[in-house]
């Protein structure tokens, strides 16, 4: 291919990046601004609320899709990259955790039933399968004593599979902002372009980090 036309990894990793600045700004405008604010306390129960959406996007989504493209945005040693890789995503799985009970706390003390929509059962799925994507490949990667040839041979279902909860992660994200919406008016709210807008740079950031997945490196 003409050298001209090549894309490189790392040019795409760049956008991710300000998609995730992008995607955090609107998030927290959104729920301090519009939405009154976040707290796991308080007598307010949608403060309460307001955390699951603020931990499952930015801290589940784009930090989990940052672990996923840290092979292709940080220069150097490989084995740099993984440290990183494996630490983004125990901060996305620790967040996801705290977003899942932080919806089932402000539900139950609001007197509100769980597990009634497909946002749900799709956000169970995601932070499960997540969860157990994570201790098959630490004890794959990095638990001392695992052959080399099962490590090369676990790696492409390991990128797959990945990508598969990514996916279902972001979706899921999209179902919960539609059920947002729902509730909002789509064409005089000033929050609701801000959901919308939300759900579209979500959109795009897993474009991209699925784009730099495949791409080579600079380098």
């Amino acid at each position: 291919m003409p050298r001209s036309f090549q894309i490189r990894a790392t040019s795409v990793t760049i956008f991710a990046h300000l998609l995730f600045i992008a995607i955090t700004t609107l998030m927290l405008v959104w729920l301090l601004h519009f939405r009154g604010g976040v707290a796991f306390n308080s007598s307010n129960k949608i403060k309460i609320f307001n955390l699951h959406p603020l931990l499952m996007v930015i801290g589940f989504i784009l930090v989990g899709g940052e672990a996923i493209i840290t092979y292709k945005s940080i220069p150097g040693k490989r084995s740099s990259a993984k440290v990183v890789h494996l630490l983004l995503h125990v901060i996305a799985l620790a967040s996801g955790i705290l977003g899942i009970i932080a919806v089932f706390k402000s539900k139950k003390e609001a007197d509100l039933p769980n597990m009634f929509t497909l946002h749900s059962w799709l956000g169970i799925a995601a932070i499960s399968a997540y969860g157990l994507q994570y201790i098959v490949a630490f004890f794959a990667y990095f638990f001392p004593g695992a052959e080399s040839s099962a490590k090369a041979t676990f790696l492409p279902w390991h990128k797959f599979i990945g990508m598969v909860i990514f996916f279902l992660a972001v979706g899921t994200a999209e179902t919960g902002l539609v059920e947002y919406s729902r509730f909002l008016d789509l064409f005089r709210n000033q929050e609701s372009l801000i959901v919308n807008f939300t759900g579209l740079l979500l959109f795009l950031f897993a474009v991209f980090v699925s784009l730099s997945v495949i791409l080579p490196r600079n380098y």
